[in-house]
């Protein structure tokens, strides 16, 4: 047991990310110790099932030696390289040019982030540059979707579409505009057909109004995160980025979370064939042993912007630790596990059983919708199947479904309007899979049997 010394300094002295400040301080803190496999523990003792690998980002699991092997001795040989000034070092190099290897098409440039949130802004610098040296200044408006999330940067928490991410910061910008997320459950249809011709109509519609000689670019998620997991139709994905090419705007595929074998491939994008004109990447990248995001550009996009540049003049976007040494060997790592050491193809074999698993989810009276692609999934609670009526916001289900989920040994996220999202570690187990869906019954099961929730559910 930790002290409540510890306790009371994260109280007065951490601030938490994406917390209610005043809550924090009412609940306090739940400390991390240790972690192996799929597995954490908490300094209390208690071992979870992690079904959330962190934060989208641990698909390699936890204790991974290897990856700490090679941070270690890359710390004692050369801690930092600055990018600046034309130096490098060899792991940067190396993990770029790896990660253009893999990258669908031609994204064979790489410029390297502290993570996904300043990936997605360096998107956005490079975007206003792109047009602007290609002599198209007026090309300065970004649509994205409804329910996405791209950071909570300054830039793009304007293009994430999430509330909480907007109020009080004066977001979204007058050049930030949002159409309606690919939403099968809660479509009109539900077909795969409709809500594709109806996203591609809702995007033209929207340039249309803008003007298309005002459109720099479309951000989207292949699968929707921190809206609630939302998973397109296939093809939707190869649809949206015909209509930017047919539009003249640059298609956007922030990967952040899909990246890295998330949704069975090592990118969302190839499952259907799509080559981005940029893409974003983080978590995955170093499955969260160490901070790392990066922006790959397209030929078209990295030309555009080398050749017409002013002669001689910096592009004047930097981050004193762009190209970490340390973050990039962690990088290298990981992407040999995934490829060398397996990890990715035991994620689409569990993958697999994990969408068969989940299905059988969908008897439960609280569950209205399972939707899933790889080791990615959210589940939708609803107060009332037919109609899709969800619980009221007063009952606190999100809460209380976090609580006892933990109670049971198992982490997921909880989102606020009664959706569950999970994204275990690539490397869990077909038993692994098995439990977490065992113990994620047992915690509906046990929300159910609270008074004010059975009472609210047809």
């Amino acid at each position: 047991m930790l002290s409540n010394s510890l306790l009371n300094m994260d109280h007065d002295h951490l601030i938490h990310p994406v917390t209610s400040w005043k809550t924090h301080e009412r609940r306090g803190a739940t400390v991390l110790a240790s972690g192996d496999g799929c597995y954490v523990t908490d300094s209390s003792g208690h071992r979870l099932l992690d079904g959330f690998a962190g934060l989208w980002c641990v698909n390699v699991g936890y204790g991974q030696k290897t990856i700490v092997d090679v941070a270690a001795e890359q710390m004692a040989k050369l801690p930092y390289a600055t990018g600046y000034f034309h130096f490098t070092s060899e792991p940067a190099v190396r993990l770029a040019a790896r990660i253009a290897e893999l990258t669908p098409g031609d994204l064979d440039h790489v410029y390297f982030t502290l993570g996904g949130s300043d990936a997605v802004d360096s998107a956005v610098k490079f975007i206003r540059y792109f047009w602007n040296v290609a002599g198209k200044p007026e090309k300065r408006h970004m649509i994205a979707l409804q329910r996405g999330y791209h950071g909570s940067s300054t830039v793009g928490s304007g293009l994430t579409a999430l509330s909480s991410f907007h109020a009080n910061f004066n977001l979204p910008a007058p050049d930030q505009h949002h159409i309606p997320s690919p939403y099968p459950y809660r479509h009109r249809t539900g077909a795969d057909a409709d809500v594709i011709a109806d996203s591609v109509a809702q995007l033209r519609a929207k340039v249309d109004e803008l003007g298309a000689q005002n459109v720099a670019a479309f951000f989207c998620e292949p699968v929707q995160g921190s809206g609630g997991v939302i998973v397109p139709p296939q093809g939707w994905l190869a649809a949206m980025r015909e209509a930017c090419r047919d539009l003249d705007i640059l298609f956007v595929a922030d990967e952040v979370i899909t990246g890295f074998g998330r949704t069975g491939p090592m990118f969302a994008c190839e499952a259907e064939g799509v080559a981005p004109d940029i893409m974003t990447v983080a978590k995955g990248l170093t499955a969260g042993y160490a901070p790392m995001g990066a922006t790959i550009l397209s030929e078209r996009v990295y030309r555009t912007i080398a050749d017409r540049a002013p002669e001689g003049a910096a592009i004047g976007h930097g981050f004193t630790y762009s190209g970490h040494p340390v973050s990039a060997a962690v990088g290298l790592e990981a992407i040999r596990l995934y490829t060398d050491g397996g990890i990715l193809a035991n994620g689409q074999k569990s993958g697999l059983h994990f969408e068969t698993r989940l299905r059988d989810l969908l008897a439960h009276p609280l569950v209205g919708d399972v939707r899933s692609r790889g080791l990615l999934a959210g589940i939708e609670l609803v107060a009332d199947k037919e109609t899709k009526r969800k619980h009221d916001a007063e009952i606190n289900l999100a809460d209380r479904l976090a609580t006892i989920g933990y109670k049971n040994g198992l982490i997921f996220r909880a989102f606020a309007d009664n959706i569950i999202g999970l994204a275990p570690p690539l490397t869990c187990s077909l038993d692994e899979v098995d439990l977490i869906v065992e113990r994620l019954e047992s915690t509906l099961n046990e929300v159910l049997e609270l008074k004010d929730i059975r009472d609210a559910t047809n």
